[in-house]
C-alpha cells in the first residue's frame, strides 16, 4: 500500500525523488522553470516552497506528488494544482490507486473544493491518469508558455470535491 511522507524522511528518498525529476523534466518544465539556477537548486526550492510528497512503497519511492498554487487563505484553502512523477516501473494501475487516494487525502486533510493539473497535450499518459482518477478537461491555454523555444499548449484538468460538508 502506497504510503504519502516527506522526502527528507530518509536521505535516499530525496536523492531518488531527485533522479526521478531529472528524468522526466521535459514533460514537468518549461523554458522558464529554472531562472538561472541549477536543476538541483530549483528541485531542493521545489521541494521547500510546495506541498511534496514523496511516495512510498515497502520502503522505496514509487514517484513523488506536490501540491502548488493554492487558491483560498490561512483559514480556507478552495483550490490547488497538482503534479505527480512515478518511476515507470510503477505506471499503470499502481499510480491510479496513488491518485485516487491522493486526491482523497488532498480534500480531507486540506478541505479542498477543487484539485487542478496542468498538461502537456502530448503527455498522453498523464491524461489517461487523470481521467481515470475522475479529472475532466476544463480548458486548452492556447500558447500559455514556450517549451524548447517554441510555443506550448497547456490543458488544464481539475476534479471537483462532490462530498457534502455538515
Amino acid at each position: 500500500m502506497p504510503r504519502f511522507t516527506t522526502p527528507f524522511e530518509k536521505p535516499a528518498y530525496f536523492e531518488q525523488a531527485l533522479f526521478l525529476y531529472v528524468k522526466y523534466s521535459k514533460y514537468l518544465d518549461d523554458d522558464y522553470a529554472y531562472n538561472n539556477q541549477n536543476i538541483f537548486d530549483y528541485f531542493y526550492n521545489l521541494v521547500n516552497r510546495t506541498d511534496f510528497y514523496a511516495v512510498v512503497e515497502d520502503d522505496v519511492l514509487s514517484g513523488f506528488i506536490y501540491l502548488d498554487n493554492f487558491v483560498g487563505n490561512s483559514n480556507r484553502l478552495h483550490s490547488a494544482e497538482v503534479t505527480t512523477c512515478f518511476d515507470e516501473k510503477f505506471w499503470g494501475s499502481y499510480t491510479k490507486i496513488c491518485a485516487i487516494l491522493f486526491i482523497n487525502f488532498c480534500f480531507e486533510k486540506y478541505g479542498l473544493k477543487k484539485l487542478k493539473a496542468l498538461v502537456y497535450p502530448e503527455n498522453y499518459r498523464v491524461k489517461t491518469l487523470l481521467k481515470s482518477a475522475g479529472f475532466e478537461k476544463e480548458a486548452l491555454l492556447k500558447s500559455e508558455t514556450l517549451r524548447n523555444n517554441e510555443l506550448q499548449d497547456v490543458e488544464i484538468y481539475s476534479c471537483l470535491n462532490t462530498k457534502k460538508k455538515g
